[in-house]
Formats: structure tokens, sequence, C-alpha cells
């Protein structure tokens, strides 16, 4: 059996640095054996991979490329709970994911988007990463990022 942390070197991965909060809240919180994450962007080094709306305009942010976004913004919500949890391999369980997608008029196709924050999930923690999951069209999100990514996590004692 493997750990996730490594099936996440064997994917090429490194968690990054928890991101700092851009309000007064903390990235993750622990609460007996659960982490809860705060939503987390598609930051890398400090900047977003993409901003602007997602859908099928020329000007918007494409499907693809949000699937992209929600990817990395699960890993940085990955990497914090991994900091509440105590490590990575602490993670025992992932219980949900709420994916938020900024999203054109008339754009529908949010789970599709938020399948890239899942798909990730599911390949670092295996069958551990099966998750409860809503992905949810909004006006707008935080400094214009195109998603944004929340974690439930189980955690050993």
């Amino acid at each position: 059996m493997t750990t996730a942390t490594e099936r996440l070197a064997k994917l090429g991965l490194e968690l990054p640095a928890v991101a700092t909060p851009l309000g007064v809240y903390v990235p993750a919180l622990r609460h007996g054996d659960m982490v809860y994450t705060s939503g987390q962007l598609p930051l890398v080094e400090g900047d977003l991979l993409a901003t602007g709306l997602v859908g099928h305009r020329e000007e918007d942010v494409t499907p693809e490329r949000a699937n992209e976004c929600a990817r990395v913004a699960a890993l940085n919500a990955i990497a914090a709970a991994a900091d509440a949890s105590g490590g990575l391999d602490n993670i025992v369980r992932v219980i949900r994911v709420t994916g938020f997608v900024a999203s054109a008029p008339g754009f529908t196709a949010q789970p599709a988007v938020i399948n890239g924050a899942s798909a990730l999930i599911g390949e670092v923690f295996g069958d551990a990463g099966r998750h409860a999951r809503s992905a949810v069209g909004v006006a707008s999100l935080p400094v214009g990022a195109p998603v944004e990514v929340e974690l439930t996590v189980a955690v050993a004692n």
C-alpha cells in the first residue's frame, strides 16, 4: 500500500506553501479528528493561474483551463489540510469537497470544472479520496479567481 506522500511524489507534485489568507481567517482548522479548509484559490507561487469568469465566450476562461485551476486549488487545499493535520499522511479520509466556479451567464458545466479537483484528490488519496461533493456556480470569486475549492477531511488522532 502506498501513502499519499508517495502518490503525490509519483505524480511529480509537491505540496505548496500554505497560502496567506486574504482576510481575517485561518487556511484550515482542526476540530477533533476533522479538518476544515477555508476556500483555496488556484494560486501558484502567489499568483492566480487564471482570472475571470468560466464559460464559452471568447473573453472567458475555458472550462478546460478552469478544470486545471480546480486541480491547483485542490492541491492548495490539500496543503492547508496537511498543515493543520500534522502532515499529509495523517489525513485518513477526504469527506467532502465544495467547489465554486465563477460562471459566465448560461454556463452550467460546473461539475466538469470541479472534476479537476476531485480527480487530483483521488490520485493522491486513492480510495480514501472518494468524497461527497458540491459544484456551485457563482457570480464572482475573490480577486477574480475562476474557481475556489474547500475540503473537509478526517485525520488520525
